[in-house]
C-alpha cells in the first residue's frame, strides 16, 4: 500500500515556538526575514500580546536602549525595527527631536503589539497541553488547545514540528511567608506584577508598605509616593539588601550583557557559575539612578515647608513571618540582621516586589523528561547554542529563550540579548547564517587566553621573586 502524504495539519513546521512573550516574538520577527522561508508557528494561551501590563506605570521608562528592540541588533534593516514602527506611525520626527535614547515602558509594550498584530504565524488563544518526540516520524507532536474568547476550551489540535523554541518567561515570586496573605480577599497583597489593577484600592488604604529592592519597587513606591497627601503619606518600603542600590550601568560594566561575555560564562565550570550568579545581583537587580532621583526629589520637595514626610525607608530588612490583624489589616513581624533586632509593623496593604522566577520546564516538556539531560543541580543542561542536551535518538532541536540564566549568565533575560539570541538560534535551525553575527562584541577580555591556559603552571624563567624567601 502505497503511503499517503501527510495532510496540511500533519505538515511539520520547521519550527514551532511555545509562548509569545518579547522572546519568541523577537524569533518570529527575524524567521520572517530568513531567505527562502522558514515554516513557523508560535502559540500563546494568551487572547494578545501584552508585556508586564500591572507595570506599565505612568512615565516609567525602559532600561535598555531603544536599539534593543526585537530585531535591530541582529538585523538592522529590519522591516520590524522600532524606528520603522515610529515610521509607520508617522513619528519619526517627533521621536528624532526628543532624542531619547531610553523610551517608555508603554511605548516599548506598544510597539511590540504592533509586531505581533502583523505577523501571521503567531497563534493567540492557543493553550499547548503536551510535548511528546514521535520516534517513527522523527518529529515533535505539540497538542494545544484553541481557546474561546473566555478562555474556555474550544477545539483540541496538533501540529509537528522539526525543532522547538520555549519561551514561556517567567513568574511572579511570593515568599512562602507571604502566600496565605496574598490570596486572602480581605486584605491587599498584591504582586507588583498586578500593580497598576489594584491602584486605586491601594491608594484608598490608611498605610502602604512596599516590600522590595528592585525596579519595581522603586517604581511602584515612588508611583504611590507621587499621589499621596502631604505630610500624611503613610508609607514604609523595605528591602533585604543593605541599601537601595543603584543599578550597575557603567559602559564596561554592562559589556556583561554581550556575546562575548555568555559564551565565556557558558564555558565555566557548573560551580563556577552557580557561585558567580549571586553576586551579580547589582548588575540587574539594582534600581536605576534616575529613579532613585526621583524618589529623592519628590521626598525632598515635601519638606520645603518643613517637616519630614511620612515614608520610612528601611533596608537591610527581612519579613520573618507576617499575620492578619482583625480582618483588614496585615501584621509584619521584621528581623534587622545587622542590629540583630526584631521589631512589628502593622499595615493596610502590601505590594510584593519581590521578583520573578523561571517558569520550570517540567510541565509543558514532561513528555521529552525521558529524554532531557540534567546538571548537578537537576537543572535542565542547555548548550552554547540555546539547546536542551537531550538523548541522541531525538534529531531534533529544543531550544530555550529566558530558561537558561544557569547556564548562559545574567544576560538571559536582559532585552539588549534578544535579537542575537533569536538570530544564533535561527542560524543553528538552517545549518546556515542567514543573520552574520558579530565575532567581538566587548572591550573587555572575559577570562585568559586558550593558549595561556594549555600552558604548564610554573614559574617563567628569570622571574625574580618580590619577596626574599627565609
Amino acid at each position: 500500500m502505497t503511503p499517503q502524504p501527510p495532510t496540511p495539519e500533519e505538515q511539520p513546521h520547521h519550527l514551532v515556538g511555545i509562548g509569545i512573550g518579547p522572546f519568541n516574538l523577537s524569533l518570529a520577527a527575524l524567521a520572517h526575514g530568513v531567505p527562502g522561508g522558514l515554516d513557523t508557528a508560535f502559540y500563546e494561551q494568551r487572547r494578545a500580546f501584552h508585556w508586564h501590563p500591572g507595570l506599565l506605570i505612568e512615565g516609567a521608562i525602559l532600561q535598555v536602549p531603544f536599539l534593543a528592540d526585537l530585531v535591530t541588533l541582529a538585523d538592522p534593516a529590519s522591516p520590524w525595527s522600532f524606528l520603522n514602527y515610529l515610521k509607520h506611525r508617522q513619528r519619526l520626527f517627533p521621536f528624532y527631536f526628543a532624542e531619547k535614547f531610553h523610551i517608555q515602558r508603554t511605548e516599548y509594550d506598544a510597539y511590540c503589539r504592533w509586531v505581533s498584530e502583523n505577523l501571521t504565524d503567531l497563534h493567540f488563544s492557543h493553550q499547548v497541553d503536551a510535548v511528546r518526540w514521535n520516534t517513527e516520524r522523527a518529529l515533535f507532536e505539540v497538542d494545544f488547545t484553541h481557546l474561546d474568547s473566555n478562555g474556555q476550551a474550544q477545539a483540541l489540535g496538533r501540529s509537528y514540528a522539526r525543532n522547538l523554541v520555549v519561551g514561556v518567561g517567567t513568574e511572579p515570586y511570593v515568599p512562602d511567608t507571604l502566600k496565605p496573605l496574598a490570596d486572602a480577599p480581605a486584605v491587599p497583597v498584591i504582586h507588583s506584577a498586578d500593580y497598576l489593577d489594584h491602584r486605586e484600592q491601594l491608594l484608598a488604604a490608611e498605610h502602604i508598605t512596599v516590600i522590595g529592592s528592585g525596579q519595581s519597587g522603586a517604581e511602584v513606591f515612588l508611583d504611590l509616593l507621587k499621589n499621596r497627601p502631604e505630610g500624611a503619606e503613610k508609607l514604609a518600603w523595605l528591602a533585604r539588601t543593605e541599601a537601595f542600590a543603584p543599578m550597575e550601568y557603567s559602559k564596561l560594566g554592562l559589556e556583561h550583557f554581550t556575546p562575548d561575555y555568555t559564551r565565556y560564562f557558558h564555558a565555566l565550570p557548573e560551580a563556577a557559575r552557580d557561585q558567580l550568579l549571586p553576586r551579580q545581583w547589582q548588575l540587574h537587580k539594582g534600581i536605576d539612578a534616575d529613579t532613585l532621583a526621583a524618589i529623592h526629589d519628590e521626598l525632598y520637595r515635601r519638606t520645603q515647608h518643613g517637616g519630614w514626610p511620612d515614608a520610612t525607608l528601611t533596608p537591610g530588612v527581612t519579613v520573618r513571618t507576617a499575620g492578619r490583624v482583625a480582618t483588614t489589616k496585615v501584621e509584619l513581624h521584621l528581623e534587622h540582621v545587622q542590629q540583630n533586632t526584631r521589631s512589628r509593623l502593622t499595615t493596610d496593604a502590601v505590594v510584593l516586589a519581590t521578583g520573578y522566577r523561571e517558569r520550570p520546564l517540567g510541565q509543558i516538556l514532561a513528555g521529552l523528561d525521558p529524554y532531557m539531560r540534567y546538571d548537578e543541580a537537576q537543572r535542565p543542561c542547555v548548550d552554547e547554542q540555546f539547546r536542551l542536551v537531550l538523548d541522541p535518538q531525538v534529531t531534533g532541536s529544543v531550544y530555550v529563550q529566558n530558561a537558561e540564566k544557569h547556564t548562559h549568565g545574567v544576560g538571559a533575560p536582559d532585552l539588549g540579548l534578544a535579537a542575537w539570541r533569536s538570530a544564533a538560534i535561527l542560524n543553528s535551525v538552517t545549518g546556515k547564517e542567514p543573520y552574520p553575527l558579530p565575532t567581538r562584541t566587548a572591550f573587555t577580555t572575559f577570562g585568559l587566553d586558550k593558549k595561556d591556559q594549555a600552558r604548564p603552571a610554573q614559574q617563567p624563567e628569570g622571574l625574580v621573586p618580590l619577596v626574599e624567601q627565609r
